[in-house]
């Protein structure tokens, strides 16, 4: 869902800052000093469209580096890949829920519930439809770990073809469950796009394109389609399936698959860099720098864009500058840092190994394994 750097794939950044762009509107919508709710209201909810950008975009990127690490290593580590990623997600988490904590000790304006607390550290927020504003966001960051614990052990176990096979099923199968807990299960519909059997076609759809992205690519037909003008067809698609949020009937059979389709196609253009007019806007230094920020910009909007609280941190435009001073301290001290120490030690470790290759090659018995000691005996030499 965000970046860290193996992610650099061309576009996904501006993709990135495309997505927190369209939830930041959808949570100012209805704050004091902007405009109203009903304002936004013909457009569906654009919150959660940009949600579903980032699982389709999640389910490209996870899938693209498992596939490319069991090409070149001709395994997957999965402890490898966990404790990446919980080095990229739980660091940045904790300090919120941590800043969220002291702000509900101190103040009687936040308020946290034990069950909500409970959601929230276990990653189920998305089965919890009546919880607190400001961790009620953590509900997509819910599904995305269900998505991490489940997806990467299937194209282990299933390879390849038997993976994607079994992404496409979850494509067809999510809005027939979606239109079952509409009918049979009615107490349960506040939960449709949220709970992960309701929403994994936006990820799944991901996966397929990262698995048949090449086989699409070879085909002339459609890479002059996302060449062509057509393409701005399926941005206005995109936008009326979301619009008509509102008719079940249409959309969770129908709207829901067909704007997710369409949001894949979109971010496999902007990855081709197919479209101009998409790759000039996503290509540009705000996006960018946008985008690789969006994952602690989505943690700290929560608390600002709070259209059911008054007061002067929740306004506008004072609202938007909070979240951003917060997401920006959040990207630099905590999303940075966590990358930075990742980097000296992968340096470290180069450099303990070139130091023991070179102690080798003169015929010193290095026993110790830090660089401190590896130097001191090359010095002794």
């Amino acid at each position: 869902m965000f970046s860290s750097a193996p992610d650099r794939i061309p576009g996904l950044d501006g993709l990135r800052a495309a997505s927190i762009a369209l939830v930041l509107l959808g949570h100012l919508a209805g704050t004091p000093h902007f405009l109203r709710l009903s304002s936004f209201s013909l457009l569906g909810d654009l919150g959660n469209l940009g949600v579903c950008v980032f699982f389709v975009i999640s389910g490209f990127l996870i899938t693209t580096l498992l596939l490319n690490e069991r090409a070149i290593e001709g395994r997957i580590d999965l402890v490898a890949f966990y404790g990446r990623r919980a080095r990229r997600i739980l660091p940045a988490a904790g300090t919120y829920l941590a800043a969220v904590a002291v702000l509900a000790a101190i103040s009687t304006q936040v308020r946290i519930s034990e069950s909500d607390w409970l959601h929230a550290v276990t990653f189920t927020m998305n089965y919890r439809q009546n919880r607190g504003w400001v961790v009620g966001h953590l509900w997509s960051l819910s599904v995305e770990e269900q998505f991490y614990l489940i997806w990467p052990a299937a194209v282990v176990l299933l390879g390849r073809r038997g993976s994607l096979c079994l992404a496409a099923v979850a494509v067809a199968a999510a809005p027939i469950w979606r239109v079952c807990v509409w009918v049979v299960w009615p107490y349960a519909r506040d939960g449709i796009g949220e709970t992960f059997p309701t929403v994994m076609d936006a990820v799944a759809i991901g996966c397929v394109l990262a698995g048949s992205a090449r086989w699409f690519e070879q085909r002339t037909s459609y890479r002059r389609f996302l060449q062509s003008r057509w393409l701005a067809g399926v941005v206005v698609a995109v936008a009326a399936c979301n619009a008509l949020d509102r008719y079940p009937a249409f959309y969770l059979p129908v709207g829901m698959t067909v704007r997710n389709l369409g949001i894949a196609l979109i971010v496999h253009a902007a990855i081709l860099r197919s479209n101009r007019v998409i790759s000039s806007a996503l290509d540009s230094d705000a996006a960018k720098a946008l985008g690789r920020m969006s994952y602690s910009l989505y943690l700290w909007q929560q608390p600002f864009l709070n259209r059911h609280q008054p007061g002067m941190l929740t306004a506008f435009p004072t609202n938007v500058a909070a979240a951003f001073l917060c997401a920006t301290l959040s990207f630099r001290c905590v999303e940075s840092g966590v990358l930075r120490a990742r980097q000296r030690a992968r340096r470290d470790r180069a450099s303990v190994t070139r130091v023991a290759e070179l102690a080798d090659h003169i015929d010193l018995n290095i026993s110790g394994n830090t660089i401190a000691e590896a130097r001191q005996k090359i010095r002794g030499s």
